[in-house]
């Protein structure tokens, strides 16, 4: 078997042997000999080249279905849950969404990594990237020609509310210096700023350098609403909250909202943000895992974001141990998501419902919400 990206089911091809480890041979195609219907032509002129997007080639429809298709094989294989109700596909535009970006910089130019390696795919254009974003990248580009400018950042991520876009130094030989975004902020307005306010739901939120925030604009709104469903009641906690997209929206749901998050600059923002809304949310910053041991009675609503690596054995222990009515995981990897509902479904918790929501369109990285209810 010869693992070859960028084709599609049905389709045939003349493949390369590009590299090979053990018994394991990828392939890159030379010559494509039959098509499958849902291929179409890339409109980024990078693509197969940059390691950015992955299924520019197919429909969107294409992807979607293929999306809902791979959680549901994960959920069987991994978690040996075999889900057959619906799986609902929560989408928006394919094009134009990402409100937040990590560019390269070398000798080279700017630009994304090389698919399978750490080369330099230089590019003055991202259809992915919301156009604020995608002007920054030319604004950097025509400032890199300046004398100015530090030869010495690698890696800079740039994230927009639409009208100012944040510069994070991500990676850099050294700090630069203060005029470097007092510079920047001429030509990307908000480039020195030290936060960004970002309107969803009604609620402004502030997100300060290294908070995280939703990356999907088109979809920022509809995730909480997804998330959240109809739970009510009097108790909800949030956990792995990050600056409060969930938890502001839960203070119109419930009396009493908790929210859990470990990183500092997140936290800080999060009490800011229910403070300007005059929400009252319990911020608490400490881990998860600390925050459920000491835990003693059961909110009626637990919702959890957590990163890729998933709830993990300790967390979804201590969820048995509590037993709330209701839990909600918004989980960014399928194979973490399978592995994390095994556990809890073989605690007593059945699954109510399932979605697919494509937050990253033109990639297979795959976002969905389960929720389940205790027995």
């Amino acid at each position: 078997m010869v693992l070859t990206p960028f084709l599609l089911p049905g389709e045939s091809a003349r493949v390369e042997i590009a590299s090979a480890k053990s018994d394991l041979l990828r392939g890159r195609v030379q010559e494509l000999l039959t098509r499958n219907q849902a291929r179409q032509d890339a409109p980024c002129p990078v693509f197969g080249a940059c390691g950015g997007c992955h299924y520019q080639h197919a429909s969107y429809e294409f992807q979607v279905a293929g999306k809902v298709d791979i959680l549901r094989e994960q959920l069987r294989r991994v978690g040996k849950i075999d889900w057959t109700g619906e799986i609902e596909a929560i989408t928006a535009g394919p094009w134009r969404y990402r409100n937040r970006v990590q560019v390269r910089l070398a000798a080279s130019g700017i630009g994304y990594m090389a698919w399978g390696t750490h080369d330099l795919i230089p590019t003055r254009v991202c259809p992915i990237s919301w156009e604020p974003v995608e002007a920054a990248i030319q604004a950097l580009w025509k400032m890199r020609n300046d004398s100015r400018f530090p030869g010495f950042l690698r890696t800079v991520e740039l994230f927009t509310n639409g009208e100012k876009v944040q510069l994070n130094v991500l990676e850099t030989d050294r700090k630069p210096a203060r005029w470097f975004f007092d510079w920047c902020a001429e030509m990307i307005p908000g480039a020195a700023d030290p936060y960004l306010d970002y309107n969803a739901r009604g609620f402004d939120f502030r997100v300060s350098h290294d908070s995280f925030f939703q990356v999907n604009r088109l979809l920022v709104d509809r995730l909480p609403e997804a998330a959240i469903g109809d739970a009510n009641g009097a108790s909800a906690v949030d956990l792995y909250a990050g600056v409060g997209l969930f938890s502001l929206e839960l203070t119109r749901r419930f009396q009493d909202v908790t929210a859990v998050e470990s990183i500092q600059s997140a936290a800080r923002d999060l009490e800011y943000n229910a403070g300007r809304a005059a929400r009252g949310v319990r911020v608490v910053k400490e881990r998860v895992e600390e925050y459920l041991a000491r835990l003693e009675e059961a909110p009626d609503f637990i919702l959890a974001d957590p990163p890729r690596a998933g709830l993990g054995k300790i967390a979804t222990r201590q969820l048995l141990r509590l037993r709330p009515n209701l839990i909600t995981i918004v989980s960014c990897d399928p194979a973490t998501l399978a592995r994390d509902l095994s556990f809890l479904t073989a605690g007593g918790y059945r699954i109510e419902s399932v979605a697919m929501i494509d937050l990253f369109p033109q990639t297979y990285h795959i976002e969905s919400i389960v929720r389940l209810r205790r027995e």
